[in-house]
């Protein structure tokens, strides 16, 4: 059943209408997603993960998220910045991931990025500065911004720090998923709970 912008399973749980497509969406949901997330392979992989989903559904990434795992070494930016052309290659042969070169590329670009703001306070501190002072939560999906001026220098500044593949919507994308922002719908029960 559902209310605007949210949808009530058969726990009785109020939850973002998204969150009612699939059992992996809810558990996603209800886990993970707005959850404040921290930590140099952590971010790494929300960042990796959501450029993968650029263009495509985010449930064929959640479902790929395993074999992306193996693929990027646990996406330790040490360990992907050593992946080399033939690294590429093999990778564009695993089927447990999306095979899309530019994005594979942009991932070991991003990992030796990352090794790189090592040297000024790291991911962690550079992700985290964008997290706006006041952010109010949306009243309906509908609401929900795809980018914002946050997400937007967030985008630059990575963009200067020679990260690739992080445009403003797809790093609104991450703000959301690691807890920068809370865009769970009003009335949802999740909301707030970060």
């Amino acid at each position: 059943m559902s209310d605007g912008g949210v949808v009530v399973g058969e726990d009785g749980l109020a939850r973002c209408a998204w969150a009612g497509v699939s059992g992996d969406y809810r558990a996603y949901h209800d886990v993970e997603w707005g959850v404040p997330v921290h930590g140099e392979a952590a971010l790494l992989e929300r960042i990796t993960l959501e450029a993968f989903q650029s263009g495509l559904s985010w449930l064929t990434i959640l479902r790929k998220r395993p074999a992306f795992r193996t693929a990027f070494a646990g996406f330790d930016a040490d360990l992907v910045a050593q992946l080399g052309p033939g690294d590429v290659e093999r990778l564009m042969q695993d089927a447990g991931i999306v095979r899309n070169r530019r994005k594979i590329l942009a991932a070991v670009t991003n990992a030796r990025a990352t090794v790189d703001l090592r040297g000024s306070g790291g991911l962690d501190d550079l992700f985290w500065s964008f997290r706006p002072d006041e952010h109010e939560r949306p009243a309906s999906l509908e609401e929900t911004p795809a980018q914002t001026p946050e997400s937007t220098a967030l985008a630059k500044a990575l963009k200067k720090a020679g990260f690739a593949h992080v445009g403003p919507t797809t790093m609104y994308a991450a703000m959301q998923a690691c807890g920068v922002v809370d865009d769970h719908v009003a009335g949802c029960h999740r909301g707030g709970a970060a």
